[in-house]
């Protein structure tokens, strides 16, 4: 391709962000990460309720706007699933049309993950489901390590997983969840769904799978010292269901 068309097609994805973002990280790999809120567009406003605290005091909304990002993001990663032909009959005639060759496995982490999940479920509605129970275990100083309880999968052999998760922030739970679901076979593909993340824990997950593809609402900048993302939302599961005893 001559540097003219070089020219012309930069200009093109300039102004037509259709293809997904490559986005280049440090010094280790070049991951595709998708920053779904990056042109405006209606996730724009359901991540602003989700940030916003009049709206977050309406859990129905926030969890509707969780299933939404994940119902979005089921859409995007539809399009890079393998297809087989098939035959159909219509009231009128037969026609050969695509259809998804093998049905994802569907995982998150118990329980804030549960609102994500559910909008990829209701998207890619024959895909079957794992579920993963690992959470922060706080200090009294509300410094944590990562606690893992419980995990439920199918085998995950040669098939797509995607793994939701509302709250990308240090990358380290989810990490743990992940080592434990390739405990039950290799995925032909991997797709990480987060409404927020940090910079630095779409970093660390890239650099852990660089061939996995990272799907999120949005990227903040900042985490506090104590692995919170900022400006962020807040405690996905919190919103979604209460507060909790547990520290």
């Amino acid at each position: 391709m001559s540097h003219k068309n070089d020219h012309h097609f930069s200009q093109f994805r300039k102004f037509f962000r259709i293809l997904p973002l490559e986005i280049h990280f440090t010094d280790f790999t070049t991951t595709m990460v998708q920053i779904l809120s990056e042109n405006f567009s209606i996730v724009n406003s359901w991540i602003n309720e989700l940030r916003n605290i009049e709206t977050q005091k309406n859990r129905a909304i926030f969890r509707r706007n969780m299933e939404r990002i994940g119902e979005i993001a089921a859409f995007e990663i539809s399009k890079y699933l393998e297809t087989v032909d098939v035959e159909i009959t219509t009231p009128l005639d037969k026609i050969w049309v695509k259809e998804i060759a093998v049905q994802p496995v569907i995982t998150t982490i118990l329980r804030a993950g549960v609102p994500l999940f559910q909008g990829i479920l209701n998207y890619l509605d024959k895909a079957d489901c794992g579920f993963v129970a690992a959470y922060r275990k706080h200090d009294d100083n509300d410094y944590f390590s990562i606690k893992q309880d419980y995990l439920t999968c199918p085998n995950i052999t040669e098939r797509p997983l995607i793994v939701a998760d509302p709250m990308l922030a240090t990358g380290a739970s989810l990490i743990e969840a992940i080592k434990d679901l390739l405990n039950h076979g290799t995925p032909s593909q991997m797709h990480i769904v987060a409404a927020i993340a940090s910079k630095q824990g779409v970093e660390t997950i890239a650099k852990e799978y660089p061939n996995a593809k990272i799907w999120v609402g949005a990227i903040d900048e900042q985490l506090t010292s104590k692995g919170y993302i900022t400006p962020g939302l807040g405690d996905a599961g919190d919103l979604s269901y209460g507060e909790k005893l547990q520290r």
